[in-house]
């Protein structure tokens, strides 16, 4: 623990995420990389793209991964693989990402939001049981979207064996969670199809939107191939209703460059991860807690408390940047308000979106950039302590 400090500390510049700083470590591969696709001249759908297909299943082992155009795309189209449609209604949470919900809009489903665990943040199975039962006379459900938050797995085993006894498709929301495991088992290959996004502050980013399909289930992943392209089986015959995302070759190969670095990469945020865990022991902020047999990648280092806007300020008068994800849970969402049904009371959700605060994590960030943080979260608490003595 650190010692109050008389003035504050030289202000630093300390990120939450940094991209630049992942190109900039694999330059040279990268560079390598492009050059050779762009000199080759073919750039959609061609061989880089099939070997990151093979490659990232290889790291999930799962048996095959089809790229396509982002993260939200790769949600929608496996949904629509497993033939969710109009008049069907698909079980998530509200504290997620918007694409989760977006995603199933676009499918024509209803989105049934139910509430999470306390300790995790992602979807609490007994809520989930509860949602199906109380709803199931009413509404024709069809799948579930568990996601995993913040590099963080969700309760697979037993979201898999709720899905199982309701004859539900399991789609997993992977977007943060590249490498994430469950008793040593990758995420990803837990449903029928996973998806995973590519966004460039991802685990595992693009230079640019990308995104992949993923799982063990070789009819459903040939039914996301033809989707991303038209419905085509073969070139401009359409045998069903299809799209247009195709995850290009420039992505393709920047991600099979970078794909080598993540495991080493995880292993980093994971370190940084336990020296926030050792630096803010004692603090009044809840820092993540990451029961075996789960392992989080942590895309987010993720602490709650009250004062949350507080410390932001505070942070942010440092030089340290911060986030929130997600200050509004999708219900509460203009745009969302009525697409959706909520399933029970989300007490739980609504309270996070008050009290959580993302602090920077990415692993280029240094161990003096750690404890500069550290101490300013310290400084805070010290002087709000010292506030409500004297008052």
């Amino acid at each position: 623990m650190f010692d109050s400090p008389a003035h504050p500390p030289v202000a630093q510049s300390v990120v939450t995420a940094d991209p630049g700083a992942s190109y900039r470590a694999h330059r040279e591969e990268i560079d390598a990389a492009v050059r050779c696709v762009l000199e080759r001249g073919n750039y959609i759908l061609g061989q880089e793209v099939s070997a990151f297909e093979s490659e990232f299943a290889a790291f999930l082992q799962v048996g095959e991964a089809v790229g396509v155009g982002s993260g939200t795309d790769a949600l929608h189209l496996a949904l629509r693989a497993v033939g969710v449609g109009p008049g069907d209604a698909v079980l998530t949470v509200a504290h997620t990402a918007v694409a989760t919900v977006a995603a199933i809009d676009q499918a024509g489903a209803v989105p049934v939001l139910v509430e999470v665990d306390p300790a995790t943040f992602t979807i609490d199975p007994g809520a989930l049981e509860h949602a199906i039962r109380r709803h199931q006379a009413s509404l024709r459900f069809k799948a579930v979207v568990p996601v995993h938050l913040y590099g963080r797995p969700a309760h697979m085993p037993e979201v898999v064996r709720i899905a199982e006894r309701h004859g539900l498709f399991v789609i997993e929301d992977c977007a943060q969670a590249h490498g994430a495991t469950i008793a040593g088992r990758a995420v990803g290959g837990w449903g029928h199809l996973s998806a995973f996004s590519f966004y460039p502050t991802k685990n595992l980013g693009a230079c640019g939107d990308g995104g992949a399909v993923a799982g063990n289930h070789p009819r459903l992943l040939e039914r996301v191939r033809s989707l991303r392209q038209y419905g085509w089986r073969q070139r401009f015959q359409s045998e069903r209703p299809g799209f247009n995302s195709r995850l290009d070759e420039l992505q393709a190969a920047i991600l099979r460059v970078k794909l080598k670095h993540l495991d080493r990469e995880n292993e980093r945020r994971r370190s940084l991860a336990g020296r926030y865990d050792q630096l803010l022991k004692g603090t009044a902020w809840h820092t993540p807690i990451i029961a075996p047999p789960m392992q989080s990648v942590y895309h987010q280092y993720v602490i709650r408390g009250q004062e949350r806007d507080g410390l932001r300020r505070f942070l942010s008068e440092r030089g340290v940047d911060s986030g929130v994800h997600y200050p509004v849970p999708i219900h509460l969402q203009p745009g969302y308000r009525q697409k959706v049904i909520v399933a029970g009371s989300l007490q739980r959700t609504e309270a996070l979106c008050r009290e959580i605060l993302s602090l920077p994590m990415h692993p280029y960030l240094t161990d003096d950039q750690i404890a500069h943080v550290a101490r300013a979260i310290v400084e805070f608490d010290c002087q709000r302590n010292q506030q409500q003595g004297a008052a």
